[in-house]
C-alpha cells in the first residue's frame, strides 16, 4: 500500500488467477447513492462486503471478469 497524496493511496494485490483483467476500485463520499444510481440503471452488484471496520464495497463485473469497486465509510448511527 502506497500513500500518494493525502487521502489518496494506491494498494497492489498478488492474484495470479486474476491475470489479464482489470481490478480497480474507487472510495466515493456519497456510496449509498452512488449504488442507488447504478442499480436506477438496471446494474447489482455481483457481490457486496462489509468490512470489520464497517466500510463498505460494492462489485461490478462484466462478461470478461473485469471489476470496478465502488468503497464508501461505515453508516454513521444516528
Amino acid at each position: 500500500m502506497w500513500e500518494l497524496a493525502e487521502h489518496r493511496s494506491l494498494a497492489v494485490e498478488h492474484r495470479p488467477e486474476h491475470a489479464g483483467h482489470a481490478m480497480v476500485t474507487v472510495f466515493v463520499g456519497d456510496f449509498d447513492a452512488r449504488v442507488a444510481r447504478i442499480a436506477d440503471r438496471g446494474l447489482e452488484p455481483a457481490e457486496r462486503e462489509t468490512y470489520p471496520n464497517g466500510v463498505r464495497k460494492a462489485i461490478y463485473r462484466d462478461p470478461e471478469g473485469n471489476e470496478i469497486g465502488f468503497g464508501g465509510a461505515p453508516v454513521q448511527a444516528g
